[in-house]
């Protein structure tokens, strides 16, 4: 995908999510459950690099701007990650046995295993009820995305995959870190303010050696899987 069609990408939706706001000036219904199971882990790809002195503030100020709302989660620093391909539902508890057929999955794995990726230009991208840090892949890593996903497909991890992407893109347009998930319809309007302020900030830049690991939803836990 080229970056200017992403750069658009993220623009439309901030665009939707400004507009869906202007027209819901409360939080509106708040979320029955969590967005991912808070226990079980996922099988997923991604890179988890260091976090710099600018994503450190934002994640320190999203903290401290939501300290006293137990509806809002915000992104743990040592959870900072960008997904290259998430591959499962949260299905697995933590000391479960993964199924044999993770051979398969580990062994397509080793063509990406270790593989530098970066992601330019940060910004913050709203959607209705959450923000995210979004980027644009440097290539090749929008290619080698396109190939892993169509290598999964044709393995027995298809049911999975589809399962994990119902309704959505496969793969997902976005690049990009979840920073803060609000339980609720709509962000309130301290963090639509927050949001609106920082639209226009270049938060740098971030790379990191791809991996493919069990994880919880924020990647707080994090247990790569040993490649063939």
């Amino acid at each position: 995908m080229k970056s200017m069609n992403l750069h658009n990408i993220y623009r439309s939706a901030n665009e939707k999510t400004v507009a869906m706001w202007r027209e819901n000036a409360g939080i509106g219904d708040i979320r029955q459950g969590n967005y991912y199971d808070p226990v079980k882990l996922a099988l997923a790809t991604g890179i988890q690099p260091s976090v710099s002195s600018d994503v450190s503030r934002l994640l320190r100020e999203l903290q401290q701007l939501t300290r006293d709302d137990p509806l809002a989660d915000v992104l743990p620093a040592d959870g900072f990650h960008f997904t290259f391909l998430p591959l499962t539902l949260p299905l697995y508890h933590e000391n479960a046995p993964l199924p044999d057929k993770v051979d398969q999955l580990t062994a397509i794995w080793t063509g990406f295993e270790a593989k530098k990726i970066v992601i330019r230009d940060l910004r913050l991208v709203a959607l209705p009820g959450q923000l995210l840090l979004a980027g644009i892949p440097e290539n090749p890593a929008v290619t080698m995305r396109q190939s892993f996903c169509e290598k999964v497909l044709d393995s027995d991890w298809e049911n999975e995959l589809m399962m994990r992407h119902s309704g959505s893109p496969l793969p997902a347009p976005f690049w990009h870190s979840t920073l803060l998930r609000y339980n609720a319809a709509f962000l309130p309007v301290t963090l639509r303010r927050y949001f609106l302020e920082r639209q226009t900030v270049d938060f740098g830049d971030v790379a990191g050696e791809l991996t493919l690991a069990k994880v919880n939803y924020n990647w707080t836990k994090c247990y790569p899987l040993r490649v063939n």
